[in-house]
């Protein structure tokens, strides 16, 4: 079950000052140790320390295949790329141009694929409005199961910077492209 608690956009400069919005209770974050102590748990003949080792290796594999300008696509799960942070502004012409003065970094970019995606994770049946955690009324906000499951976002984790050549159309979610609140 994914509980959310509501939030009012209180930036008086934005069209959508003083909406509410759902946003996810994360509650716990599971690293390796506790994945592959989950995995095991589910008759499977390997043993946590095998799969631990296993998802290590993935991790480290991921990691250098990027570094070589490759995408790795974990199929059910997400799409995995390295994106360009480029300065605002840009350069006027080729000349112009350095990787000290014009990038501001690299970030990692994930794309959910296949029962990932929103229309595969069928939100609005397991959604809870979690009243104990947030200050707004409950008569503010939307009963338990009720919303779309379709979120408000509008592509790619982008990251905010101006021609950051990240591609890709996303699928809703919750994105980094939400209001700020």
């Amino acid at each position: 079950m994914i509980r959310y608690v509501l939030k009012q956009c209180k930036n008086a400069k934005q069209a959508i000052y003083g909406k509410l919005f759902a946003y996810p209770v994360i509650e716990e974050t599971i690293d390796e140790e506790a994945l592959s102590a989950h995995m095991a748990s589910h008759n499977t003949p390997f043993s946590q320390g095998a799969i631990k080792g296993m998802l290590t290796d993935m991790v480290q594999c991921i990691h250098e295949l990027l570094l070589e300008g490759k995408n790795v696509k974990l199929t059910n799960l997400a799409i995995f790329s390295i994106g360009i942070k480029n300065a605002k502004g840009g350069a006027e012409d080729e000349e112009d141009f350095s990787v000290q003065k014009n990038i501001q970094g690299v970030k990692l970019r994930a794309r959910a694929t296949g029962i990932m995606i929103a229309k595969g994770l069928k939100l609005n049946a397991t959604l809870k409005k979690a009243v104990a955690l947030t200050n707004l009324s409950t008569t503010a906000g939307n009963s338990a199961s009720t919303g779309s499951g379709s979120g408000t976002g509008t592509g790619s984790n982008t990251g905010g910077s101006t021609g950051d050549n990240t591609g890709g159309g996303g699928n809703g979610g919750d994105t980094g492209n939400g209001p700020q609140i």
